[in-house]
């Protein structure tokens, strides 16, 4: 695998770095890649922008930083406005369908989205839609396999959360390969 930059944005308390640490914890540990993970975030602990950049990749990292993401998963507006103008050309685009609007997107960004926080709700814990964006993230990119990512969240959620946890990936991981599927339309600017 070539290298891969992905870029995670969000609001502080929706778990954005979490989802970081458990995507290179997956790729490093379990798949057997090189990961590099560093995380931004706002001077108030919730509620403000948050980011983690992530770079994977089957030779040796030799530089930490992103420079133009291939992928981003975006789970708040301001995270959307702020971050998407960096997405590199012909990049994959993953946002939260009921959090995020869309608009003046390239014609050469592929995107795809979901409503991460109705299945978190509908699960009985709103928390874990980083999860579920987790879950669907795998299924889009590939990035790292469905076991891999499994065993990550595994052994990075609370204990006696992890069911709940695994319910959140699968549900996100699914809607993902239904989405795959049915050839998901482009969204053009």
């Amino acid at each position: 695998m070539p290298r891969t930059e992905i870029k995670i944005g969000g609001f502080g308390g929706q778990g954005v770095i979490l989802s970081g640490y458990i995507l290179g914890r997956a790729a490093s540990i379990f798949d057997h890649k090189n990961a590099t993970m560093i995380q931004a975030f706002g001077p108030e602990a919730r509620g403000s922008a948050t980011s983690a950049q992530l770079i994977i990749s089957d030779e040796p990292i030799t530089y930490p930083y992103i420079v133009a993401p291939n992928v981003m998963v975006l789970m708040s507006q301001e995270a959307y406005s702020k971050f998407s103008p960096e997405l590199a050309p012909g990049g994959m685009l993953l946002t939260e369908e009921d959090l995020v609007a869309t608009h003046n997107l390239r014609s050469d960004v592929k995107h795809y989205s979901i409503p991460a926080t109705r299945f978190a709700e509908e699960l009985g814990k709103r928390l874990v839609l980083n999860i579920v964006m987790l879950g669907f993230a795998t299924a889009i990119t590939n990035i790292v396999g469905r076991e891999a990512a499994r065993n990550a969240v595994k052994v990075s959620v609370p204990k006696g959360t992890e069911e709940l946890n695994f319910a959140a990936f699968e549900k996100g991981y699914e809607y993902g390969l239904k989405l795959l599927k049915g050839e998901p339309e482009k969204v053009m600017a």
